[in-house]
């Protein structure tokens, strides 16, 4: 027998020690909702729990040892994992910010080329019923940048409008960029671009609403120039 490892050793000791000794968590619910498990790989529900530990003799608490937490537990695996797990949108959320960001790419472009031309609202049409308005029709699209276009009191494809066209960028932008790979990031602004080229070669206007996009997508001036040349070069 080793050293230390018989019925009075060090180890059987410790052991007998651990098993009167201990620490127990209780934990307390103070919120719930539904989150993407990162363990599960879904939506679930979860709920939010702090914790107050205590030193436990033979299975009973008898002093405090502080607060810990909070955790999200996931209600399906039981996992805990920490509360930035929320800053994640669920799936649902996730497919409504990227169909939003792609339907107001499509308005902010056809906004600053003009929809004189069938072939652009066509292929923003198409675009937008791709990324889940599966009612989305060319004269929808028409007639709502004329509506933006009419609100605020500047006339489609031409200068004027900018600051307000990038807020909006912006506001749809921002929150998703953080979850998308970068060729995800790249596919909302190639889609952006062969809007702007399906009635020729940019315009001034639709340029700076591109690179207003790939700068909202947090993609550099560099590679928006390049994403830029190469969707006209496919064209």
């Amino acid at each position: 027998m080793l050293p230390g490892r018989g019925r009075n050793g060090p180890e059987a000791r410790k052991g007998r020690i651990s098993q009167v000794l201990g620490v127990r968590t209780a934990w307390t619910t103070v919120g719930d909702g539904e989150f993407f498990c990162p363990g599960c790989g879904g939506d679930r529900n979860y709920q939010r729990l702090t914790g107050r530990r205590r030193l436990t003799l033979a299975g009973l608490p008898v002093l405090p040892r502080g607060e810990t937490g909070p955790v999200v537990e996931c209600a399906a695996c039981g996992h805990h994992y920490g509360t930035d797990v929320l800053d994640h949108p669920t799936t649902t959320r996730f497919a409504a910010m990227l169909r939003d960001a792609v339907h107001t790419v499509a308005l902010a472009v056809l906004a600053a080329g003009g929809t004189c031309s069938r072939m652009p609202l066509e292929t923003a049409a198409a675009a937008v019923r791709s990324a889940g308005f599966d009612d989305c029709t060319a004269d929808g699209l028409s007639a709502l940048v004329d509506a933006v276009a009419a609100d605020t009191g500047r006339v489609c494809g031409e200068p004027g409008g900018g600051a307000s066209l990038a807020i909006e960028l912006h506001e749809a932008l921002d929150p998703l960029a953080p979850h998308l790979a970068p060729t995800g990031r790249e596919s909302i602004l190639l889609q952006g671009a062969r809007i702007a080229l399906a009635d020729g070669p940019y315009t001034p206007a639709e340029r700076d609403v591109l690179a207003t996009v790939g700068a909202a997508l947090t993609i550099c001036s560099e590679d928006v120039t390049r994403l830029l040349a190469a969707a006209r070069t496919v064209s």
